[in-house]
């Protein structure tokens, strides 16, 4: 059983979420938080596999939270799920240890797939907000070439690792060998020189590798 914190200013939306993912067999919500400083306790005290969090929020923010569990070395893979198709805001949360970024707009199933991936290890990225945040990567670039040499296999498989797809189900989209796959993601992190999977993501977002 997947174990989950929702985190949300607004009581409908912290309802809403809560009563869909009752309808997941592998995942339990097991506490709500409508601001930042009550998720710090929340989060400290039930150490959750997940936390949903908003990223705007009065008070303490969904960065700021981050931050501060980052900071305490307590933070659980942490999701968020925001109204803002905000591509600056995507990459500071990523950039404070977020683990995926989701619009709120997302389905059930593409929601409970992120939680499997983060409680897994894994990342979980909207596939048009990653358009988004290369575009905006090779904006702020001025437009400029990655310097990193994946092949185009690796960029394949690379995007969907983006999408916070497994192994498997990247080995399953490719028609290719789940060994094989592993075999790029280790190239894939030794060309990024990037230690897990997240850093790997937010490499390709801040180099504009898939431009």
């Amino acid at each position: 059983m997947i174990r989950v914190v929702i985190v949300d200013d607004q009581t409908l939306v912290r309802q809403g979420i809560q009563q869909l993912l009752a309808l997941v067999p592998d995942v339990e919500v097991i506490g709500l938080a409508e601001d930042g400083e009550t998720a710090l306790g929340l989060i400290r005290k039930a150490a959750p596999d997940v936390v949903l969090l908003d990223i705007r929020m009065p008070g303490l923010d969904g960065i700021g939270v981050l931050e501060t569990l980052k900071r305490w070395n307590c933070l659980p893979p942490t999701l968020i799920l925001t109204t803002f198709d905000d591509g600056e805001a995507a990459l500071a949360a990523i950039r404070a240890g977020a683990k995926g970024y989701m619009m709120k707009d997302v389905s059930l199933d593409d929601l409970a797939g992120a939680i499997r991936a983060l409680a897994n290890g894994g990342t979980a990225f909207h596939p048009a907000l990653s358009h988004r945040l290369l575009a905006n990567a090779a904006q702020s670039e001025g437009g400029q070439q990655s310097s990193f040499s994946l092949t185009g296999r690796e960029r394949e498989v690379l995007r969907l690792m983006m999408g916070g797809y497994s192994n498997r189900e990247i080995a399953e989209a490719l028609d290719l060998a789940e060994g094989t796959i592993k075999n790029h993601v280790s190239n894939i992190l030794i060309k990024l020189d990037a230690r897990d999977r997240t850093r790997a993501v937010l490499k390709a977002i801040e180099g504009n590798v898939l431009r």
